[in-house]
C-alpha cells in the first residue's frame, strides 16, 4: 500500500486542480491490478475456480465482472458465481442465541447444493445454478443461470465465505484465492486517522442501501452491526490464506460519494446509539473538497455504490 498518498491534503489538492486527471490515475490503478491478475491466470493456462471474497462493500460485483470482461477478453471463457444465490431460504436460516436470525454465518448458505453444484461443473456436466430473489427471501423457482464448463474455463466464485474452508474444501479442482477490502485509511499531515477503512465502506454501502434498497441510514446502522460482526467471525480468520489481495480503494472516492452521503445523514434521524458515529463520519466527509458525480466513469467501482448517471 506504500505507493498510495492517502492523506487528506494530497487528495483535495488533487480534487481541486485536476480531479479528471486524478480519477483517472485511481481508475488506471484498479484497472492494473485486475489485468495483472487475469494475464496471471491466462499464463496458468486458466483456473478452473476463482474464489474471490471480501467484506462488505468492498467491490465484490465489480472486481469479479470486470476480472471476468478480462478473462472473455483474452479468449479464456469466464463465468462467474455468486454465494449469495446459494443462501437457503430466508425461513431456514440458523437462528442466534438472541433469537435472531444469523444472515452472515456461512450456514446461512445451503452448503450441500453449493457442493453438488460446483462439482457437477467440473465434471463437465451443464448445470442449472439457482438465483436468490431478495425481495422474497426464496431462490427464484422459474429463473437459474445455467452453466457448462469447458477444459480450460473460468469459473470466478465471489461472496463473503469464499475463501472460508468450509467452502472451499468442497471443491474438487485448483483454485485461486483472492481477497479485496479498503486496504488504506485516510490520514492527515498530522498523522490522525480522518476515515478509517470500515467508515469507507460504511459510506459506500450507505448511499447504496439509500440508493438500490430504499433503506434508511438507521437501517443501514442497525444492519451494519451484525455485518461487522460477521466479518470478525467468517472472514477475517481466513484472509491469510489469499493467493492475492487487492486493495479497492480510490482515492477521489470520499469526494464524490459526500454529495449524497451528507445529504442523507442531513435529512436522517438516527437514534442515539449510532449518533455519535454518523456525526464523525459526516464531520470527515466535510474536510474532502467535491468532485462532481458526472466525472466518475460508467464502469467504475463507485458506480456499484452510486449507480449510473441518469
Amino acid at each position: 500500500m506504500s505507493n498510495i498518498n492517502n492523506y487528506i491534503e494530497y487528495i483535495n489538492e488533487k480534487a481541486v486542480s485536476s480531479p479528471e486527471d486524478f480519477i483517472k490515475k485511481c481508475e488506471a490503478r484498479y484497472e492494473n491490478i485486475i489485468g495483472d491478475i487475469a494475464e496471471k491466470i491466462v499464463t496458468d493456462e486458466g483456473r478452473e475456480i476463482v474464489m474471490l471474497a471480501g467484506p462488505s462493500s468492498a467491490g465484490k460485483t465489480t472486481t469479479a465482472r470486470k476480472l471476468c470482461e478480462k478473462l472473455n477478453a483474452s479468449g479464456v471463457k469466464t463465468y462467474v458465481l455468486s454465494l449469495d444465490d446459494f443462501y437457503l431460504n430466508r425461513d431456514d436460516i440458523p437462528y442466534l442465541p438472541d433469537g435472531t436470525q444469523d444472515f452472515e454465518t456461512v450456514y446461512a448458505l445451503d452448503l450441500p447444493c453449493f457442493e453438488e453444484k460446483v462439482n457437477a461443473l467440473l465434471r463437465g456436466e451443464t448445470v442449472k445454478n439457482p438465483i436468490f430473489d431478495f425481495h422474497t427471501g426464496k431462490r427464484s423457482s422459474t429463473q437459474f443461470n445455467e452453466i457448462t464448463l469447458g477444459e480450460k474455463d473460468v469459473v470466478i466464485i465471489e461472496g463473503l465465505h469464499a475463501l472460508n474452508p468450509v467452502i472451499t474444501e468442497k471443491i474438487q479442482g485448483k483454485l485461486l484465492k483472492i481477497y479485496i477490502n479498503v486496504s488504506s485509511r485516510i490520514y492527515d499531515e498530522k498523522g490522525n486517522i480522518i476515515l478509517n477503512k470500515r467508515n469507507m465502506r460504511f459510506i459506500r454501502r450507505m448511499v447504496r442501501d439509500y440508493k438500490f434498497r430504499s433503506s434508511t441510514v438507521e437501517n443501514t446502522c442497525k444492519l451494519w452491526k451484525n455485518v461487522t460482526a460477521g466479518e470478525d467471525k467468517y472472514l477475517f480468520p481466513y484472509r491469510h490464506l489469499a493467493d492475492i489481495k487487492v486493495n479497492t480503494i480510490h482515492l477521489y472516492e470520499s469526494c464524490v460519494l459526500k454529495h449524497q452521503a451528507m445529504g442523507l445523514i442531513e435529512n436522517s434521524e438516527v437514534s442515539d446509539e449510532y449518533k455519535n458515529d454518523i456525526k464523525k463520519i459526516y464531520n470527515a466527509l466535510k474536510r474532502f473538497e467535491s468532485i462532481e458525480q458526472s466525472l466518475v466513469p460508467s464502469d467504475s467501482l463507485l458506480r456499484e455504490f452510486l449507480g449510473a448517471e441518469k
